[in-house]
């Protein structure tokens, strides 16, 4: 998908805060700009940071926006409406006598709590019972269908639910991954009663085996599908009226990008979307730097999100939970913590200080932003000195300390501190927060952390990272010259694509290989079908099969590299000894001897990206006193420290600062820690290394 000749690209994360635009202009230039998130209306945030794009190009919004061919866009709009529960009123329908298979979900206590703690309240779906509907209808795991769907109990059924004010229905039958005639018609039959409503099945959500965890996927769907659905026509109407008749792309959670219609009655694959292309970013940065094992942070307004990656290879999995809801789409392995620079700082109960997971966002934000009165993460950085208060976003938003100050006293007063005190309180109490996160993703799963190279975006990122590389003894921080638009940068360093799976349960040694032929070759018609409905021609589309297999009378699969073409049985030999080689490098053993079974058939589809290139700075000497803008009182370790202030606009290839420094970038605040050293490379990379 390369972008045409005399035409821009442009990507736009929508986060808790801000909104980052970043366009690749006809040159392969990237240019950053930033906006105000508007919480009420996202897309009016969204407009608002393309009308600066095209006031720097001199263009009108109309006039700009004639010039993209393509816009990607990823936004945390679905992943915060299941988080804050602020989704649609949902019902279900499911087949008769299986309604509860959501309060059962397979006895599974919650994640997060001590398996030896029996005082723990019950699961509480997002769908009440009342609202689960079981309807008669039956289809066995061959596909047969036993029992024809009852259509007047689906009508009558939807008609209720629409009067009692329900605006999202999933419909989940059992085994319509096989066969979804039914679902289709009772979905089919839904729309004609209640054409308003939200509608969704399990087998367009997820076309796989294991009903509770397909059934609970769909729900989620349905549960955050009105509010993202309102979102996106919203802002498809707006960029048509400002003149956009390009390709408008959404971030998923896979790591991939899917045109925006197809995500409308798949709402559930924008769950972590825009932190999900961080990753990507990431190896971007890691192969100009030369490294390839990364640990990837992008600490924003709200969240603070981390991907472990090994050997280049961004992880993924298909068993992960937000909160108490299992969401088993294959998505980006990361984890995420309720820690940004609007994150809000408490004292609790036992008069301890918290800091997080509540947050200040864009709506009224930090106190030193003017409109809000709780202290918070950057009201903290503002009064240590670390952030400066007269070029924030290069001077675009002027930053009162005072007020900052005033703030910090709800948690100084208490503990008997001083505001700037308990301002280094609240930023060792984050970084803290943020280093166990890196822990829980890396040493908690056999990893040695210092063997990583912490590669720092978002906003706030730039600001801690050295302070949490410390902590963990990370000796290298790569922070980009785009990481305060980390996640939109990485939109551009990933691949267009879409991830299709079916289930396949079979012995390896007696497995019928034509049928998995035929469902392998149905993934790839299916796919280059939908890169067709983009203008992606077949020749260059990459197509990568994968099977999930395990050793017979285990619980958990391991997805396996399959060849393409029409697969045999020496085929499926090689498939199985690779298998037991992959389960031996991260188990540290393997079982040859034992029989193997495949569980589900995956394809990934991707296209060629548009290319791109950071663009190299001037060459200086390692002396970087001609960057020299100013000298500020900073708080390290807990004494004051007059420090070097660098202009981020005269740094140069070669510059080298010795810690403690900062440097001041329009869209991020650069702070190297006593002890490490920051040397510039080529391509405005500042390179932090431990002494």
């Amino acid at each position: 998908m390369a972008a045409t000749q005399a035409s821009k690209r442009v990507c736009i994360d929508v986060g808790g805060t801000f909104t980052d635009c970043l366009v690749l202009d006809e040159s392969g230039e990237l240019t950053k700009f930033k906006a105000s998130t508007t919480p009420k209306d996202p897309s009016a945030g969204f407009i608002r940071a393309i009308e600066k794009a095209a006031r720097y190009y001199k263009l009108s919004l109309g006039g700009f926006l004639g010039t993209v061919d393509i816009l990607i866009h990823g936004t945390t709009l679905a992943t915060n409406t299941l988080l804050t529960g602020r989704g649609a009123k949902t019902a279900m329908l499911t087949t008769k006598n299986f309604r509860d298979i959501l309060e059962i979900r397979r006895g599974i206590k919650p994640v997060d709590v001590s398996l030896y703690n029996i005082f723990i309240p019950p699961n509480r779906p997002l769908v009440p019972r009342s609202r689960r509907i079981g309807i008669e209808e039956r289809t066995l795991y061959t596909g047969e269908i036993t029992t024809p769907l009852n259509e007047q109990q689906v009508a009558e059924s939807v008609k209720k639910l629409s009067k009692d004010g329900v605006e999202s229905l999933a419909v989940c039958f059992l085994h319509s991954y096989k066969n979804p005639q039914n679902e289709r018609r009772a979905a089919a039959i839904a729309r004609e009663v209640a054409p308003d409503m939200y509608i969704t099945t399990s087998s367009e959500s997820l076309s796989m085996w294991r009903e509770f965890e397909r059934f609970n996927t769909t729900v989620v769907g349905a549960y955050v599908g009105p509010t993202v659905t309102n979102y996106l026509n919203t802002l498809k109407k707006r960029l048509k009226e400002g003149g956009f008749d390009g390709a408008l792309l959404m971030m998923l959670a896979n790591g991939l990008v899917q045109p925006v219609d197809q995500c409308i009655n798949r709402a559930v694959y924008l769950l972590d979307s825009g932190p999900a292309a961080a990753p990507s970013g990431a190896i971007y940065l890691g192969k100009l730097t030369g490294h390839e094992n990364l640990i990837s942070v992008d600490m924003g307004g709200t969240s603070f999100d981390v991907c472990q990656i090994k050997a280049g290879q961004i992880p993924t999995t298909t068993e992960r939970w937000d909160g108490e809801q299992r969401i088993a789409i294959k998505m980006v392995d990361m984890e995420t913590l309720g820690a940004g620079g609007g994150s809000i700082a408490t004292i609790d109960a036992l008069g301890l200080m918290k800091v997080g997971p509540q947050s200040a966002g864009a709506d009224p934000g930090p106190a030193c932003y003017g409109a809000g009165a709780l202290p918070t993460v950057t009201d903290a950085d503002v009064l240590l000195g670390y952030i400066p208060h007269d070029y924030f976003l290069g001077g675009e938003i002027r930053l009162d300390p005072e007020l900052a100050k005033k703030a910090m006293r709800a948690v100084a007063d208490p503990l008997g501190l001083d505001p700037i005190q308990a301002a280094e309180a609240v930023f060792k109490s984050v970084n803290a927060g943020m280093a166990d996160k890196i822990t829980e993703v890396s040493t908690k799963r056999g990893h040695d952390v210092r063997d990583f190279v912490l590669v720092a975006g978002g906003g706030g990122g730039p600001t801690h990272a050295g302070f949490i590389a410390d902590m963990l003894g990370m000796p290298t921080v790569v922070i980009p010259s785009v990481a305060a638009l980390f996640s939109a940068f990485g939109m551009f360093a990933m691949d267009p694509g879409e991830d299709y799976a079916r289930s396949f349960v079979a012995r390896t040694a007696k497995l019928d290989i034509d049928a998995m032929n035929q469902l392998y070759d149905e993934m790839e018609k299916e796919a280059r079908e939908s890169f067709r409905a983009i203008g992606v021609p077949s020749k260059d589309i990459t197509l990568k099969r994968t099977a999930d297999m395990r050793y017979v009378g285990q619980f958990h699969e391991v997805e396996t590299l399959v060849p393409g073409g029409k697969l045999t049985r020496k085929h499926l030999d090689a498939a199985v000894a690779s298998f037991s080689r992959e389960h031996e490098m991260l188990y540290t053993f393997g079982m040859p001897w034992q029989p193997v079974e495949i569980l589900s058939l995956r394809l990934k589809a991707i296209a060629a990206k548009a290319p791109f290139r950071l663009q190299k700075i001037e060459k200086g000497s390692k002396d970087p006193r001609t960057a020299l803008k100013r000298r500020r009182k900073c708080r390290f370790d807990g004494k004051d420290v007059e420090t070097p202030v660098y202009d981020g606009d005269k740094i140069r290839a070669g510059h080298v600062l010795n810690g403690p420094a900062i440097v001041e970038e329009t869209t991020m605040t650069v702070v190297v820690p006593k002890g490490y050293r920051c040397k510039v490379d080529d391509f405005k990379n500042y390179i932090l290394t431990r002494q």
